[in-house]
C-alpha cells in the first residue's frame, strides 16, 4: 500500500498550529506546533488536565483539530477518507492506561484480537502471538482471563496487543500509573527493546519523571494549551551515608 512508504524526510508526526476548543474560553490545545522523527522515543510530560490525552487522541485519530492540520508518516489527516483512515490506523499501536482488556477474552485473545478483526488466519498468527506473550514475561499467562492478572500483567498484556500488527507508531498514555517502580523499570525497558529492535516511534505520555530521567529520551511539556520541547530532566542526586 502507497500509505507504508514514508518519505525518509517526513516526520512520523507532525501538528502544525494545532487547536482545540470546547467552547468560547476553553481551548484545550493552542497553536501547537510539534515533530516526531520516525524511530525516536517521545515523552509528554505536564500537568493533570493539561491536555496530554487530547494530544494522543488527535495523535491517533480519535479527535479532530479545531484548527492546524495533523500529518502522520507524511499524510495530512484532515484530507482522509474511511478506508484510508483505516489503513493509517493500523500504522498505530495504542496502549490505553486503564488497559481496555476484554473479560471475557484470555491474555491470548486480548493480544490476537486486532489480527482477528482485521481477517488474518490464525494459523500464520498463532505462534507470534505467543512469542510476544513470552516477551513481555507472559508465556505461563497464555489462558489467564483478565481478572485474574495484576496491574503489571494486564499492562503486558496490552503492550504486547499493542506491538502485534507492528506498527510504525506506539502511543502510550501514563503507562506506568497503576503499577509499582519495579513494574515501570520493566515496561521501561519494553519500550526501549520495541523502539531498537522494531525503530517503532514512541510517544508516551506520563508523570513518572523518575522513568522520564531514566529513559534519557526526548521531553515535550504541555501546559497552558502549548507544547514546548525540554530536555531530559537530571538525574536525582545520589544521597551519600552520614
Amino acid at each position: 500500500m502507497a500509505e507504508r512508504d514514508q518519505p525518509l524526510d517526513e516526520p512520523a508526526v507532525r501538528f502544525d498550529r494545532v487547536s482545540l476548543t470546547y467552547g468560547p474560553e476553553a481551548d484545550v490545545l493552542a497553536d501547537v506546533s510539534l515533530q516526531l522523527k520516525p524511530g525516536s522515543m517521545t515523552f509528554l510530560t505536564g500537568p493533570s488536565g493539561a491536555g496530554k490525552s487530547t494530544l494522543l487522541k488527535m495523535t491517533y485519530l480519535a479527535l479532530r483539530p479545531s484548527t492546524g492540520r495533523v500529518s502522520l508518516f507524511g499524510i495530512d489527516t484532515g484530507k482522509l477518507n474511511r478506508p484510508t483512515a483505516a489503513r493509517l490506523r493500523r500504522r498505530i499501536g495504542v496502549v490505553f492506561q486503564e488497559f481496555r482488556l476484554l473479560d471475557h477474552l484470555t491474555a491470548y485473545e486480548n493480544v490476537a484480537l486486532p489480527l482477528r478483526v482485521a481477517g488474518d488466519n490464525e494459523k500464520r498468527y498463532r505462534g507470534d502471538v505467543i512469542d510476544l506473550l513470552k516477551w513481555v514475561g507472559l508465556g505461563d499467562r497464555l489462558d489467564a482471563r483478565p481478572a485474574t492478572l495484576s496491574g503489571g500483567e494486564k499492562q503486558r498484556v496490552a503492550i504486547a496487543r499493542a506491538v502485534v500488527v507492528k506498527p510504525d507508531l506506539i502511543i502510550a498514555d501514563e503507562p506506568t500509573g497503576n503499577v509499582d517502580e519495579e513494574m515501570g523499570d520493566r515496561l521501561l525497558r519494553l519500550f526501549r527493546e520495541l523502539n531498537k529492535r522494531l525503530n517503532t516511534t514512541l510517544l508516551i505520555a506520563t508523570h513518572d519523571l523518575n522513568m522520564v530521567r531514566k529513559a534519557k529520551a526526548d521531553v515535550l511539556r504541555l501546559a497552558d494549551g502549548m507544547v514546548v520541547r525540554q530536555p531530559a530532566p537530571p538525574p536525582e542526586p545520589k544521597v551519600t551515608p552520614a
